[in-house]
């Protein structure tokens, strides 16, 4: 006898009961803290630099709008 939850209910379970869900969460923190890091970067580059890596200055700021948890 099977005792895992019937197709139907297990699908409708909420995301923080499925397994794995802490690893996921972790995953997610530390790509938005690389979202920061990345664009603080970003923002110390000067038009010499931006210009080497093939960046506009039109660009650059509308990535330095972006928050933190957009890609």
């Amino acid at each position: 006898m099977s005792r895992s939850l019937p197709h139907t209910l297990s699908a409708s379970r909420p995301s923080l009961l499925v397994p794995g869900w802490p690893l996921r969460l972790l995953a997610r923190l530390l790509h938005w803290q690389q979202n920061i890091r990345t664009r603080r970067q970003l923002a110390r580059l000067d038009s010499r630099l931006l210009g080497d890596a093939g960046i506009d200055l039109a660009a650059r700021e509308e990535e330095l709008r972006k928050p933190f948890w957009r890609d």
